[in-house]
């Protein structure tokens, strides 16, 4: 069960809290509450956090030479409130030595499609899109 508070400490600023107790600082994003992350740019980093567990474990248990993952997220939002995402675009960018583009094609569509829950979550509002890329180091 995902436990998790969220505490306001003034103006439109927060300290959420999860059930492992880390924290992240969460603000509007004006002149006088820029200290934090947006909340909806925490909900695109928690969609690219959750995919980039699962493809890194897979591709550990394909024994793939895994020496780097980065995530790149953009994403459509409605032009009026509540500015719901409509379009997700992940491109992960893989790196490591002798990479099967077999091995990352499917790590990135069964963490996407089977193992994450944010994914699961918001594709049914939004439609989620994933690419890859290979960098060999």
């Amino acid at each position: 069960m995902g436990q998790v508070k969220v505490t306001w400490f003034g103006e439109k600023q927060f300290v959420g809290v999860d059930s492992s107790k880390h924290s992240v600082v969460l603000s509007a994003q004006d002149e006088a509450n820029g200290t934090g992350m947006k909340p909806s740019d925490l909900l695109l980093v928690a969609l690219a956090g959750c995919t980039a567990v699962d493809v890194v474990g897979i591709l550990k248990k394909k024994r793939q030479d895994l020496r780097g993952l980065e995530i790149n997220v953009s994403a459509t939002q409605d032009s009026d409130p509540p500015w719901t995402f409509r379009k997700i675009e992940l491109e992960f960018v893989v790196s490591g030595a002798g990479l099967r583009e077999k091995a990352v094609a499917d790590a990135v569509q069964i963490a996407e499609e089977k193992y994450c829950s944010v994914s699961a979550t918001v594709r049914e509002v939004a439609e989620v899109v994933t690419r890859y890329r290979i960098v060999e180091v």
